[in-house]
């Protein structure tokens, strides 16, 4: 056991005091926590320590003597304070606007060239129409994150149809450019509903926007297999916000 003679110099200043006895004396010798450091004394040899007493101590110049037990029975030390969890990362949310590279009409079997306007349906038997937007690759800078709203800005044409509102039908779109053929249109859900002149922000499903951003669609369209209502939402010539996405995300 070490020489009780030599003990931390940090605990120099204790004159007398408490401490908790680490185990049973040897050789005359018991061993003494004292503000959580060991400090080996002098133990008074007609009194039996035991590990966890409360030891009654004095020092002497460099000298510590263990003099008695104090209280009522044996302190247990409390066990090591564990350290709390490691906080959450901080989320970190953002938002993003992606116009359309382009916005175009598919009539039948030809793609509209007179004009860029997004229809839904027909007029006069001329052909059912899909109404798309393409989106490219910008959606894919965003890459990773998690999607946790996404809107469009539509406005309707004063034109083409009934002047009241019309329920339309959103598809997904599976090209980020505009195809030769058809596009391929994916999940369905309800679109714009507005009447002539009217403009709106209107939700995208999340899980459309995370495909856009993961890469596995590339645009919106409007589409009834049915061929009504006939509806036209102005494109980028006419309403330069047309069909721009706005997606919030958080990483």
């Amino acid at each position: 056991m070490a020489d009780p003679a030599k003990n931390h110099l940090s605990l120099s200043g204790i004159p007398s005091g408490v401490g908790i006895a680490r185990g049973a004396k040897s050789a005359g010798l018991l061993t003494v926590a004292v503000n959580g450091e060991d400090v080996v004394m002098q133990a008074n040899r007609d009194v039996t320590f035991a590990a966890g007493d409360q030891v009654a101590f004095v020092r002497v110049g460099r000298l510590w003597v263990a003099l008695c037990r104090t209280g009522t029975g044996t302190v247990i030390e409390p066990p090591d304070v564990p350290k709390p969890p490691s906080p959450k990362p901080t989320q970190i949310l953002g938002s993003r606007t992606f116009l359309p590279v382009e916005t175009r009409s598919r009539q039948g079997s030809r793609w509209r060239t007179d004009n860029d306007d997004v229809y839904q349906g027909q007029y006069a038997g001329n052909g059912n129409h899909i109404g798309a937007a393409f989106y490219g690759n910008a959606p894919r800078s965003l890459a990773g994150v998690t999607v946790i709203s996404a809107k469009i800005q539509v406005r309707r044409r004063a034109a083409g149809g009934q002047a009241a509102a019309q329920a339309t039908t959103m598809r997904l779109v599976t090209e980020k450019t505009r195809p030769s053929g058809a596009p391929t249109l994916t999940s369905t859900t309800a679109g714009p509903n507005l009447r002539w002149g009217a403009t709106d922000t209107v939700s995208v499903p999340n899980s459309w926007a995370q495909a856009m951003v993961d890469g596995t669609a590339g645009g919106l369209a409007l589409y009834d297999a049915d061929g009504s209502p006939y509806v036209i939402l102005e494109g980028r010539a006419r309403y330069s916000s047309s069909f721009a996405l706005s997606i919030i995300w958080r990483r």
